[in-house]
């Protein structure tokens, strides 16, 4: 099964898994013009978020990757009554550098830091660039989780509510220590150079103790109904399947066809993570991608022992093959994954049964980067 946007890419950059693995080790070798020479100076008024978008969808020059990420950025022209229309985005940003988009997407804490920072492969337009994040826009759809399917939720509770409260005590360190984390994850085999590590990982603490309001989130991987909600709300707007049942099963779908709390609140609940005999001590988890501080909270949770502690043996299996994160969890290849919502609601909809069991990042990290200097009046 396939699923499309409904929108319409008018322009193909092309992007291949060379280019995409070059980007994220952020030493692509890409030299970048910088501020010295593309973004010129800033001088008069800077315009509102709505004239930004405005000019840059009339000039046929926002991005998007139209991987999933697609969605947001469709809801935020909507949003202003706008044409649904971007230029599909490859994974480095030299289009934005070469001014061929000038409202490209950029996760914060991978392409933003790419774009602004100044170590090896990076573009560094320090503070002459401005993002427009999907948060504050009101447009923001929930990302990173832990799932499994529902038939292993049922037949092994303490082992999936062990393996949160270790994995959460994991990503509580992390968050705590970013910097510290980032060597843990670059120790594991990083996909990135060192610098660019640690600036992700300052980044997904942020997504991981922020909601999409700007509130503090103390209770690591707590499902916000409202956030999660309107992620859901959006998938149905804005996933198209090919598979016309899919497509009525996704339109009627709601959040406890998707996600079950009791598992991270036992887990949040418990002050030793001791939930009695686990039925199943080895277990695996597939990510998303390859080693990044994306994921830094599991391999946090490994180098400390934390999996140990609660008597679990976890395997922690990068992601970037030929098979998905939700179908390797759905025929029992792995025993978790990473995912997002969006993935997750669009699999169940094609006839998997899988169950999302704590919410990592309690916002979206996507944003609209612009150079200033394209858009000051």
């Amino acid at each position: 099964m396939k699923f499309r946007f409904k929108g319409k890419k008018v322009l193909a950059l092309g992007c291949t898994l060379a280019v995409l693995v070059s980007a994220l080790a952020g030493c692509g070798g890409q030299s970048g013009s910088g501020n010295e020479s593309s973004a010129g100076s800033t001088t008069g008024k800077l315009m509102s978020n709505e004239e930004i978008i405005k000019k840059a969808s009339s000039e046929g020059k926002i991005g998007n990757w139209g991987l999933g990420n697609e969605y947001e950025v469709l809801a935020l022209l909507q949003k202003y009554n706008l044409p649904t229309t971007y230029l599909s985005q490859d994974f480095t940003m030299d289009g934005f550098d070469s001014d061929d988009i000038t409202l490209a997407s950029a996760m914060t804490y991978n392409e933003l830091g790419l774009v602004k920072n100044d170590y090896d492969g990076a573009y560094n337009y320090g503070d002459s660039v401005g993002v427009i994040d999907m948060n504050d826009e009101g447009v923001a759809m929930l990302e990173d989780n832990i799932f499994c399917t529902k038939k292993f939720a049922e037949e092994n509770p303490n082992t999936v509510k062990a393996f949160v409260y270790a994995s959460m005590k994991g990503w509580k360190d992390a968050v705590k220590d970013p910097e510290g984390a980032a060597e843990i994850v670059f120790d594991a085999g990083s996909s990135v150079s060192a610098e660019h590590q640690n600036y992700m990982a300052t980044e997904v603490a942020k997504l991981v103790t922020t909601d999409t309001k700007g509130n503090t989130v103390d209770d690591y991987g707590k499902m916000d109904e409202e956030a999660m909600q309107q992620t859901l709300d959006l998938c149905k707007k804005y996933i198209e399947l090919d598979d016309s049942a899919a497509s009525e099963k996704l339109s009627k779908m709601t959040l406890d066809d998707v996600r079950d709390t009791q598992y991270v609140e036992a887990a949040n609940a418990s002050e030793d993570g001791n939930f009695g005999k686990l039925e199943k001590s080895k277990v695996t988890i597939q990510l998303k991608w390859l080693p990044q501080a994306q994921f830094m909270g599991y391999y946090v949770a490994e180098a400390k022992g934390y999996y140990d502690e609660v008597g679990l043996d976890v395997t922690i299996t990068p992601g970037g093959g030929d098979i998905s994160e939700t179908t390797a969890v759905n025929n029992g290849t792995v025993d978790f994954g990473v995912t997002w919502l969006a993935n997750l609601a669009s699999a169940n909809a094609g006839g998997m049964d899988l169950v999302e069991v704590a919410q990592v990042y309690q916002r979206s990290g996507l944003t609209l980067v612009y150079k200033k200097s394209l858009f000051t009046e």
